[in-house]
């Protein structure tokens, strides 16, 4: 039987519960914004390293771009639960901005 697929609130609630294990907590939100930025340059060096002009030197260990989104994904949520914003919620708002404000913009698909 396969594994039951988490949603955006088990997410958050799964790393609320591995934050509170540490006195600090949650960083600052501007902390979390450098985090953010620093995880967002190491996603760009793996994508950058396997689709761009600039591939990584002979000394540089190899990398997974799954990870990197998985770490940009994992800063988003902290970044969320320091702020008491739903993620869910959120999601929707803004996926309804773009069916809405975007939904002529591109050609559509005639399936």
């Amino acid at each position: 039987m396969g594994e039951q697929m988490k949603t955006i609130c088990d997410v958050q609630r799964e790393v609320d519960a591995l934050i509170a294990q540490y006195k600090d907590g949650y960083f600052t939100p501007l902390v979390m914004l450098a985090r953010l930025t620093e995880e967002v340059g190491e996603l760009a060096r793996e994508v950058n390293d396997a689709f761009g002009q600039k591939p990584k030197r002979a000394d540089e260990p190899p990398g997974s771009i799954a990870m990197e989104l998985a770490d940009v994904l994992f800063v988003v949520v902290c970044f969320a639960n320091a702020l008491g914003i739903d993620l869910e919620h959120a999601f929707d708002q803004a996926m309804n901005k773009f069916r809405t404000r975007d939904a002529h913009r591109w050609p559509r698909n005639d399936r």
